[in-house]
Order: structure tokens, then sequence, then C-alpha cells
């Protein structure tokens, strides 16, 4: 059992290496829910730290008041994990629900953003108070390949391009998944396993279990509950070597999309601008010339210039992207052309080119004409 611990361990090390996620000199901020993903996310990067491989490690929890007494019980258990690690401890509550309303959008969606809201406010915290520079900061989320075939059969239903086929990033800017290339079935065994272990530290929460459970995962009216219990189940049983299939493809697919992503940056460097230099949120101009470019990588630039401005935990909407396409035609910009897109971003176009920027600066903008 021992060597089975290692092996988690030992695989997130080389995954963490591998792909140039963390060092050293690293601040690390785990988000944990108390499940047993990101349980074990939080017993790995604790090893970590003590073998010197990561620096400063902090854990947050986010409670989306959605669950009553159980969501309460989910963030002790964190609190007592973190105190068991000797890691400072974030928690963050916020009624999901009622910020939903507010936003006009569905409860997944605005625990997202809200989540990363918070992990964004104490990885500078984490920073500040450790003396880190916050570009060695690292937000940890415990993902596993599991997640990562399931995203990619709920995208296949849904609809996606290329890049979404790969399913998930191991990096997306400071956020990063070392866990990738575990299963959760690894991750279980590797958490019952140093409770086995004498002398190791675990935590048990009020019921001895060794991590929570969060009932609704299994509710199939849910999509991913829906992937994840009726749909993948069913490829495994046709081949058991399904998964690992889908993983390999997914990876081909990935140094496909990492070419495309390289082109793609080549066209922003030579046709776009960012209106205000270094500051790619506050929006982007592409020139003529862009409407040459061929329209997968127009598509890909659109994406990448959207992510900028929203934010990289943002889902881009495939029907913004081909707005802002909208806005060229026979390669040239549509002049006068006027829209509003995701996220209140406005898309206009003259003959200069087609601007994409906050819908507050433009309204701005022409109020100054």
């Amino acid at each position: 059992m021992a060597k089975r611990n290692g092996h988690i361990v030992d695989a997130a090390r080389k995954t963490a290496q591998a792909r140039d996620l963390f060092g050293p000199d690293s601040a690390c901020l785990l988000m944990v829910s108390g499940g047993s993903d990101s349980t074990a996310l939080a017993y790995t990067m604790h090893e970590l730290r003590q073998s010197g491989d990561v620096g400063p490690v902090a854990l947050l929890h986010v409670n989306h008041k959605l669950r009553g007494q159980d969501a309460e019980d989910d963030a002790e258990f964190c609190r007592q994990l973190a105190e068991a690690l000797n890691l400072p401890f974030f928690c963050c509550e916020v009624d999901v629900a009622r910020e939903a309303q507010l936003a006009h959008t569905n409860l997944e969606a605005q625990g997202r953003h809200e989540r990363y809201l918070a992990a964004r406010e104490a990885l500078s915290s984490v920073c500040m108070h450790e003396a880190v520079p916050l570009s060695e900061g690292r937000i940890l989320t415990a993902h596993t390949a599991d997640d990562r075939i399931e995203s990619f059969y709920m995208r296949s239903i849904v609809g996606t391009g290329p890049g979404g086929f790969r399913s998930m990033l191991y990096r997306n800017g400071n956020v990063v998944r070392p866990l990738l290339d575990c299963t959760r079935s690894d991750l279980r065994s590797f958490v019952r396993g140093l409770a086995e272990t004498e002398g190791a530290t675990v935590v048990l929460d009020e019921r001895g279990n060794l991590w929570r459970e969060d009932a609704t995962n299994a509710h199939t009216d849910r999509f991913r509950a829906y992937v994840r219990e009726l749909i993948v189940p069913k490829t495994r049983e046709w081949d058991v070597r399904a998964s690992d299939n889908l993983v390999r493809s997914m990876n081909l697919i990935a140094d496909e999309d990492d070419m495309l992503d390289a082109m793609a940056d080549d066209v922003l460097n030579d046709d776009a601008i960012m209106l205000i230099d270094g500051a790619p949120e506050r929006g982007w101009l592409l020139e003529p010339a862009f409407g040459q470019q061929a329209r997968p990588l127009q598509r890909r630039c659109i994406h990448k210039v959207l992510k900028a401005m929203l934010g990289p935990e943002e889902r881009i909407d495939a029907r913004s992207v081909e707005r802002v396409l909208e806005a060229f035609a026979d390669e040239r910009p549509v002049s006068g052309h006027v829209d509003n897109i995701q996220g209140d971003i406005a898309v206009s176009a003259n003959k200069l080119g087609v601007r994409i920027e906050p819908m507050s600066e433009f309204r701005a903008r022409r109020k100054k004409v």
C-alpha cells in the first residue's frame, strides 16, 4: 500500500515537471471541496511541500450555500484537513443561488465564477504574505483523468471545436491540474492507504469517512452525473480499454491543438492590437488584414481574445465567436457593424478594423464623438 501511496505523489511530481505546472518557488492555493479527489490533492501537495518540490501551500474551500447542513459539514471537514496538515485555510461563503439569479445565469456557471474569484483573491493574499511574486502563484484543482473523459463526452453531445476535444488543459494561465493523469479510483486508494499507514496524518468527518460525499453527484438529472453514471460505464462494457484509448486520443488532439494555438498567437501578433498596451482585458483591434486569415485561425484568435477579456475560467460561447466574425465580409471589416455579445462586450467595425471592447467603454467613446 505504501508503494501505491508513493505512486500518486510521484505521478503528481512527474506531471508537474513534464508540464511545467509548479516548482520549488511556487506558492500553491489548493481548491478543496472535501470530496475524495480534492482531499487526495491536499495530502499529495502536503507531501510535495515537505519534499521541497513546491513552495508555500494553502487551502481554499468555497461554501456555495446550496446543501444546508451538509455544506456546513463540508467546510468543517476542510478546515480540519488544513489544520491537520498545518496549512493556511481560507473559507468563503457565497449564496450562489442568489448570485446566479441576479446574474441571469445557471448555478454551475455562477459557482465556477465565484470559486475562481475567491481563488484569485486568496492566492494574492498568500503570495503577499509569503513574499512570493504573483507570477509564481498557482491555483490547483483536483481534476482527474475521469473528469477529462466525462468532459469529452459532454462536449461531444453539446458540440465543441477541435480544441474542446482535448477536454482539459494541464495548465490554463495560473490554474494547474497535477492529478489529470490519475484516476478517481487511484486517488481513493491513495487516501485509504494513508489511513492504513502507521503515523500518517489523516482526517475523518463526523461519520468516520475519509472524505465527504455529495449525494447530488449521483443525480442523473445533472448532465455530468448522467455522463458519469450512464454513458462512461457503457463504453467500458464494450471495451475495457475505452478510457485509456480516449486519453491517448485526447493527448494527440492536444498536441495538434498546441500547434494551432501557436499559429494563432502569430496571427494576433501580426494582425491585432491591444487597445491599451499590457491590458488585454480592456479590448482589442483586429486589423483589416485579419480578415484575410483562414477561418479556423480567425475563430481561434477571437476565442483567445475573448478569454483574455473575460478571464481564463470563463467558457466562451461559440456563437459569440461567430458574431465577431460577422463583422468581416469579403475579407474586410463591415463599416458600421455594431453588436453586443457575451460578457457585455461591444463589437464594432470601420475601415480601421474590428474593435472588441467592454460595452461601457464603447458607449463612453461614442459619447465623445
